[in-house]
């Protein structure tokens, strides 16, 4: 999988012998900058992935950042399917995207990577984990004539443990790749965004990541702080981070960006 394909009129990039990755840049119109950082964690294969594309489209800057996390898909692929041949097993992943056009803020979800706003030095979720268990999810399941059931954590047939997914072939009547989409109004008030897998998620709060990073203005160590502080409270995961710092001008509010986070 590619980690990163970016045309960022600034970026870095920097490799550790760990496995860990970690760049950043700032767009070429000055309206935002971005920082990412992602590491294998305690896990000995890394699945997530993250992209970040910026371009011009029809006089506009837009932007796009993305997290995908598909370790968790690998694993209950290979338990559900360990009767079927290598070659018949279906993956999936899960993603977090956001797309900033002129002064909206549009994310998309499906799964349980996260998508996290500061406005105001408030932490907003604007996506929803999508679990099992929750009720909506759960009715609609068992309405297509699957079941949840408890295996370690709730489980779609006992084996996956997100109700939405991308792939996942022979779960897919139950678990749909159908996104949750919020809108949000870019203003002063927005400071950051957040996208993350949930390798942060499983052990830092939403409140707990943005008023980490609040202080720290570079994107890239924003994004690492947020990295090494899951490592350090023994997240079990992948865990890859992206943080975009948006940089209000009130005299240029036509012009636009996207951004997105993980898949598991």
């Amino acid at each position: 999988m590619g980690y990163l394909n970016s045309v960022l009129q600034s970026s870095s990039q920097v490799h550790a012998e760990d496995g860990r990755i970690s760049g950043g840049g700032l767009s070429q119109n000055g309206k935002f900058s971005y920082g990412y950082a992602s590491s294998p964690g305690k896990r000995s294969s890394m699945e997530d992935f993250y992209e970040t594309r910026i371009d011009g489209v029809d006089g506009e800057i837009v932007g796009l950042f993305g997290v995908f996390d598909a370790d968790a898909y690998s694993h209950t692929d290979t338990e559900f399917l360990k009767s079927e041949n290598t070659q018949n097993r279906d993956a999936g992943s899960t993603a977090s995207t956001a797309i900033l056009v002129g002064d909206r803020l549009l994310v998309a979800n499906v799964g349980d990577s996260r998508a996290v706003i500061c406005r105001g030095g408030n932490a907003i979720a604007v996506s929803r984990d999508h679990k099992p268990d929750q009720t909506d999810e759960r009715q609609r399941i068992e309405d297509a004539g699957g079941f949840v059931m408890w295996a370690g954590t709730w489980r779609v047939g006992g084996v996956l443990a997100v109700s939405r997914a991308f792939g996942d072939r022979l779960l897919k009547q139950y678990v749909v790749a159908d996104p949750e989409i919020q809108e949000e109004k870019i203003d002063s008030s927005l400071e950051f965004l957040i996208l993350a897998s949930d390798g942060l998620w499983d052990v830092v709060s939403n409140e707990e990541a943005v008023a980490m990073i609040k202080p720290v203005q570079d994107p890239e160590q924003a994004a690492k702080r947020l990295m090494q502080e899951a490592c350090q409270r023994g997240s079990a995961d992948n865990i890859t981070c992206v943080v975009v710092r948006f940089l209000f001008d009130q005299s240029s509010t036509n012009q636009g960006a996207t951004t997105p986070s993980v898949s598991a």
